[in-house]
């Protein structure tokens, strides 16, 4: 397995995962559940549980990329320390915006920053394959 295979195994492991801190909120608050079976409405839960739901589904919207990227990364057979890296980064830079998001901790812009990281891991792979 390449480090990039690796990490990317890890990000899903994490990807899904990141379920737990939401319904863990919404089930020890007790969010009232709509009569018609539906989810809680999220503007009535408490805004750590609100963080909680918006870093998985922040997760998610980089996730697609970045595992789309490595897979042809690998499927071209490239593998280098910069492309591990970027794909280590990209997991700990992940990691490290959904405790800062669901924390709530308000230094700004930290989270946009940590995006922007995630983002920039992302392009560091996908250059590596378009420029090989």
């Amino acid at each position: 397995m390449t480090p990039e295979l690796f990490w990317l195994t890890m990000t899903a492991l994490l990807a899904a995962s990141m379920w737990l801190p939401f319904i863990i909120g919404v089930n020890t608050v007790g969010m009232p559940m709509p009569s018609e079976n539906r989810p809680p409405d999220i503007a009535q839960a408490p805004p750590w549980i609100h963080r909680a739901w918006r870093a998985h589904l922040n997760l998610l919207e980089q996730f697609l990329p970045f595992a789309v990227i490595v897979l042809i990364s690998h499927l071209a057979g490239i593998s280098t320390p910069l492309t591990s890296a970027a794909a280590m980064a990209f997991f700990f830079i992940r990691v490290i915006h959904a405790v800062w998001m669901i924390a709530g901790l308000p230094v700004l812009p930290v989270r946009p920053i940590l995006f922007t990281l995630g983002w920039v891991a992302i392009c560091t792979i996908g250059g590596a394959v378009l420029l090989t």
